[in-house]
């Protein structure tokens, strides 16, 4: 069973990863995603620079909605383990927002399940974002073609 957190504050990569392994033999590989809030340093110059993001979610929602898509890993990839942890709140760049562990008994299913676990978090958990800058705009984050070209690969 995935062990799934959304919560304001941080978290500890090193504690997550021994949480998810300790005292188990049968994982040979663990897939791990970090996001980090990011500043586009390239928009600096017009005020545009990122001074902090803010996340915010339904609970109940955001946890069904997470719960839904570690369960579709856990079956597709027969995980071993797996961790979600998203942060919501008030964030500054360079501070961390979401970690995604799964373990499994080989490498290729635990890195494709993590990949998985994030297109999917990017593209229905229900997570709003509002960006803040410098120059005092702030601006609700679209969605992105991208991030739905990326989880449309799963679709099978």
């Amino acid at each position: 069973m995935a062990r799934i957190s959304v919560q304001k504050e941080d978290f500890d990569v090193g504690a997550e990863i021994a949480r998810l392994t300790s005292g188990r033999t049968d994982i040979g590989g663990l897939g791990c995603f970090i996001g980090i809030v990011r500043d586009d340093k390239s928009q600096e110059m017009s005020g545009r620079s990122l001074g902090a993001l803010t996340l915010e979610h339904y609970p109940a929602m955001t946890l069904r909605a997470i719960g839904r898509i570690t369960d579709e890993s856990e079956t597709r990839w027969s995980l071993l383990g797996c961790t979600v942890i998203h942060r919501v709140g008030r964030m500054l760049p360079g501070e961390n927002i979401v970690l995604v562990l799964t373990a499994a008994s080989h490498r290729r299913a635990a890195l494709d399940a993590t990949a998985f676990l994030i297109d999917w978090l990017k593209t229905k958990a229900p997570f709003w974002k509002r960006e803040e800058f410098p120059n005092g705009e702030a601006a609700w984050v679209e969605a992105r073609e991208s991030d739905d070209t990326a989880a449309a690969r799963w679709r099978s």
